[in-house]
């Protein structure tokens, strides 16, 4: 038995998202292309490297985007909770894909440390402008639903760190052009990689405890059992699973065993006050209780599956 508190601004809400990851999309797109030329006509490696970040962004905003649309489709006989986790995996792919390519950019800073190159300066300055403008556009875009969707997060991270990426790359070309310091080009992109990781970690965490059904961090679970085990006629709660479907939905699952053998209208009362207690105070919107009367099972809070 559950609560559903989804309202009817959900679905035009979807589709601003939506929207405002397809403008994102093109936004990327057209620094990805612009900064790759600019990055071989000037040999910048942290130009270069800023276009392969802004290239993970695309294909980042595209998954998020994907992701998006498929939380709008009905659950099935095959599917019976739709394809609400898409938004979760597409941000455990965002935060992944961070880290990979932040190791990617260590390896190369590494290697243009011990080759350093004369670099074209100025072209390196018109497009590490051109990548905080127009990520910056993406960034105030995503900003607002980066706050209450992980997914969401996961683009906005991408970007945000993007437009990070272009303050370094601008502070770096204005240090070639005015004092030909060129090994600060390779410095950057090591300290890109380093702000990637640290940014995409926690996420990826995030994202890893949802699709492994760990229990949120914020649910007292030893209390909750503690406050529904003082109901009358309850006599144990056992068997316990709490877990974060997606963004909107935690679930909490149990035995509970009662002192008496209830009838069924009874139950119903009991399961209605403990939904009413989980919901308001925990946020728990999906209840589901097996009722039991001396039954011989395992009474432990949790039990191996």
């Amino acid at each position: 038995m559950s609560h559903n508190h989804h309202n009817h601004h959900s679905h035009n809400h979807a589709d601003f998202k939506g929207r405002n990851l397809l403008i994102s999309i093109f936004l990327n797109i057209l620094i990805t292309v612009s900064q790759v030329i600019g990055g071989i006509i000037s040999g910048s490696l942290a130009l270069l490297s800023d276009a392969l970040h802004n290239f993970s962004d695309v294909l980042s905003l595209v998954v998020s985007y994907v992701a998006n649309k498929l939380t709008k489709k009905q659950a099935s006989f095959h599917r019976t909770f739709g394809f609400k986790r898409a938004e979760i995996l597409a941000a455990f792919i965002n935060a992944s894909t961070l880290i990979i390519v932040a190791i990617l950019l260590i390896i190369e800073a590494i290697k243009r440390f011990q080759n350093p190159e004369v670099i074209k300066s100025g072209l390196v300055i018109w497009m590490s402008v051109l990548g905080i403008v127009a990520n910056g556009l993406s960034v105030l875009i995503l900003k607002k639903d980066s706050n209450s969707n992980m997914n969401m997060r996961s683009a906005y991270l991408h970007l945000l760190t993007d437009m990070m990426a272009s303050v370094a790359v601008l502070v770096g070309g204005l240090l070639m052009k005015f004092y030909q310091i060129y090994w600060i080009d390779s410095a950057l992109t090591f300290a890109i990689a380093l702000y990637l990781i640290y940014m995409g970690y926690d996420l990826l965490i995030s994202s890893t405890k949802v699709l492994m059904l760990f229990t949120p961090d914020h649910i007292p679970l030893k209390k909750i059992v503690d406050e529904i085990n003082a109901f009358e006629k309850i006599k144990n709660v056992h068997h316990v699973h709490v877990w974060q479907l997606n963004e909107d939905e935690l679930h909490l699952e149990a035995h509970i065993d009662f002192n008496e053998d209830i009838s069924i209208s009874q139950f119903d009362e009991i399961l209605k006050d403990i939904e009413e207690l989980v919901f308001h105070k925990y946020d728990i919107n999906h209840v589901n209780i097996q009722p039991e009367f001396s039954k011989p099972d395992a009474k432990d809070i949790i039990v191996q599956d």
